[in-house]
Protein backbone atom coordinates (compact mmCIF):
# COMPACT_ATOMS: atom_id res chain seq x y z
CA UNK A 1 0.00 0.00 0.00
CA UNK A 2 1.19 3.48 -1.05
CA UNK A 3 0.63 6.94 0.81
CA UNK A 4 -1.09 8.97 -1.00
CA UNK A 5 -2.77 6.68 -3.68
CA UNK A 6 -6.10 5.88 -3.64
CA UNK A 7 -6.54 1.96 -3.09
CA UNK A 8 -8.74 1.65 -6.16
CA UNK A 9 -6.04 2.39 -8.47
CA UNK A 10 -4.34 -1.44 -9.52
CA UNK A 11 -0.40 -1.51 -9.92
CA UNK A 12 -1.47 -2.17 -13.71
CA UNK A 13 -3.29 1.14 -13.97
CA UNK A 14 -0.91 3.23 -11.72
CA UNK A 15 1.91 1.87 -14.66
CA UNK A 16 -0.46 3.12 -17.37
CA UNK A 17 -1.04 6.33 -15.96
CA UNK A 18 2.74 6.92 -15.39
CA UNK A 19 3.51 5.56 -18.90
CA UNK A 20 1.04 7.90 -20.88
CA UNK A 21 2.17 11.03 -22.38
CA UNK A 22 1.49 14.43 -23.06
CA UNK A 23 -2.45 14.35 -25.17
CA UNK A 24 -2.88 10.47 -24.02
CA UNK A 25 -6.43 9.58 -23.71
CA UNK A 26 -7.51 7.27 -21.16
CA UNK A 27 -10.99 5.81 -21.23
CA UNK A 28 -13.24 4.90 -18.11
CA UNK A 29 -15.58 2.78 -19.40
CA UNK A 30 -19.02 1.58 -17.76
CA UNK A 31 -19.93 -2.13 -17.65
CA UNK A 32 -21.96 -1.82 -20.81
CA UNK A 33 -18.95 -0.80 -22.87
CA UNK A 34 -17.12 -2.74 -25.70
CA UNK A 35 -13.89 -1.86 -24.04
CA UNK A 36 -11.94 -5.41 -26.00
CA UNK A 37 -13.41 -4.62 -29.03
CA UNK A 38 -12.73 -0.91 -29.44
CA UNK A 39 -8.83 -1.24 -27.45
CA UNK A 40 -6.62 -3.91 -27.28
CA UNK A 41 -5.10 -2.13 -23.87
CA UNK A 42 -7.77 -2.85 -21.43
CA UNK A 43 -7.40 -2.92 -17.68
CA UNK A 44 -10.09 -4.40 -15.59
CA UNK A 45 -11.69 -2.79 -12.44
CA UNK A 46 -14.63 -4.98 -12.07
CA UNK A 47 -16.63 -3.73 -9.53
CA UNK A 48 -15.70 -0.07 -9.24
CA UNK A 49 -17.90 3.03 -9.78
CA UNK A 50 -16.14 5.49 -11.68
CA UNK A 51 -16.35 8.86 -9.55
CA UNK A 52 -14.42 7.37 -7.16
CA UNK A 53 -12.19 6.15 -9.38
CA UNK A 54 -11.53 9.49 -10.60
CA UNK A 55 -11.06 10.60 -7.07
CA UNK A 56 -8.24 8.23 -7.24
CA UNK A 57 -7.15 9.09 -11.03
CA UNK A 58 -7.44 13.27 -11.19
CA UNK A 59 -4.72 13.66 -7.97
CA UNK A 60 -1.99 12.07 -10.27
CA UNK A 61 -2.74 12.89 -13.94
CA UNK A 62 -2.19 16.49 -15.44
CA UNK A 63 -4.83 18.13 -17.06
CA UNK A 64 -4.24 19.50 -20.81
CA UNK A 65 -4.47 22.71 -21.02
CA UNK A 66 -3.67 22.81 -24.93
CA UNK A 67 -6.76 21.56 -26.12
CA UNK A 68 -10.77 23.41 -25.89
CA UNK A 69 -11.91 20.83 -23.39
CA UNK A 70 -9.47 17.71 -21.70
CA UNK A 71 -12.74 15.62 -20.79
CA UNK A 72 -15.24 13.90 -23.01
CA UNK A 73 -18.22 11.93 -22.23
CA UNK A 74 -21.24 9.72 -24.54
CA UNK A 75 -23.58 11.70 -26.49
CA UNK A 76 -27.24 10.08 -25.78
CA UNK A 77 -28.62 8.56 -28.77
CA UNK A 78 -31.47 9.96 -30.22
CA UNK A 79 -34.07 9.17 -27.99
CA UNK A 80 -32.63 8.39 -24.86
CA UNK A 81 -32.06 10.33 -21.59
CA UNK A 82 -29.43 11.63 -19.72
CA UNK A 83 -29.30 10.55 -15.48
CA UNK A 84 -27.45 13.84 -14.80
CA UNK A 85 -26.39 13.06 -11.61
CA UNK A 86 -24.32 10.94 -13.57
CA UNK A 87 -22.35 13.75 -15.12
CA UNK A 88 -22.78 15.84 -12.03
CA UNK A 89 -20.92 13.14 -9.64
CA UNK A 90 -18.27 12.80 -11.78
CA UNK A 91 -17.92 16.79 -12.80
CA UNK A 92 -17.85 16.87 -8.76
CA UNK A 93 -14.44 14.84 -9.03
CA UNK A 94 -12.71 16.29 -11.46
CA UNK A 95 -13.96 19.98 -9.43
CA UNK A 96 -11.94 18.96 -6.34
CA UNK A 97 -8.88 18.23 -8.45
CA UNK A 98 -9.39 20.42 -11.90
CA UNK A 99 -11.66 22.76 -10.59
CA UNK A 100 -10.51 24.93 -13.90
CA UNK A 101 -11.60 22.36 -16.17
CA UNK A 102 -13.90 23.80 -18.95
CA UNK A 103 -17.24 21.67 -19.40
CA UNK A 104 -17.27 18.36 -20.56
CA UNK A 105 -17.47 17.45 -24.32
CA UNK A 106 -20.61 15.14 -25.56
CA UNK A 107 -19.08 13.10 -28.59
CA UNK A 108 -21.30 10.86 -30.51
CA UNK A 109 -21.91 7.33 -30.10
CA UNK A 110 -19.71 5.85 -32.79
CA UNK A 111 -17.52 8.69 -32.30
CA UNK A 112 -16.78 7.95 -29.03
CA UNK A 113 -15.59 4.07 -29.78
CA UNK A 114 -13.80 5.49 -32.32
CA UNK A 115 -11.81 7.77 -30.04
CA UNK A 116 -11.76 5.41 -27.17
CA UNK A 117 -10.07 2.87 -29.86
CA UNK A 118 -7.26 5.48 -30.41
CA UNK A 119 -7.25 6.23 -25.81
CA UNK A 120 -3.77 4.86 -24.72
CA UNK A 121 -5.71 2.36 -23.02
CA UNK A 122 -9.47 1.74 -21.90
CA UNK A 123 -10.68 0.98 -17.81
CA UNK A 124 -12.97 -1.27 -17.80
CA UNK A 125 -15.15 -0.46 -14.66
CA UNK A 126 -17.92 -1.91 -13.06
CA UNK A 127 -20.20 1.21 -13.54
CA UNK A 128 -23.86 0.52 -14.20
CA UNK A 129 -24.99 4.21 -15.36
CA UNK A 130 -26.00 4.23 -18.92
CA UNK A 131 -23.96 6.90 -20.29
CA UNK A 132 -21.34 6.37 -17.90
CA UNK A 133 -18.10 6.84 -19.63
CA UNK A 134 -15.43 9.29 -19.62
CA UNK A 135 -12.44 10.06 -21.36
CA UNK A 136 -9.89 12.29 -19.85
CA UNK A 137 -6.83 13.46 -21.66
CA UNK A 138 -3.31 13.56 -20.07
CA UNK A 139 -1.01 16.94 -19.84
CA UNK A 140 2.16 18.04 -19.26
CA UNK A 141 3.37 17.44 -15.62
CA UNK A 142 4.21 20.38 -14.18
CA UNK A 143 7.75 21.59 -12.98
CA UNK A 144 8.43 21.37 -9.34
Amino acid sequence: MLVGISPLLSPELLATLCAMGHGDEIVLADAHFPAHSVNDTVIRADGLRIAPLLDGILPLLARDDYVETPVYMMAPVPGDGLDPAVEAAYRAAIDRHWPETPPIARVERFAFYAQAGRAFAVVATGETAKYGNIILKKGVTPSL
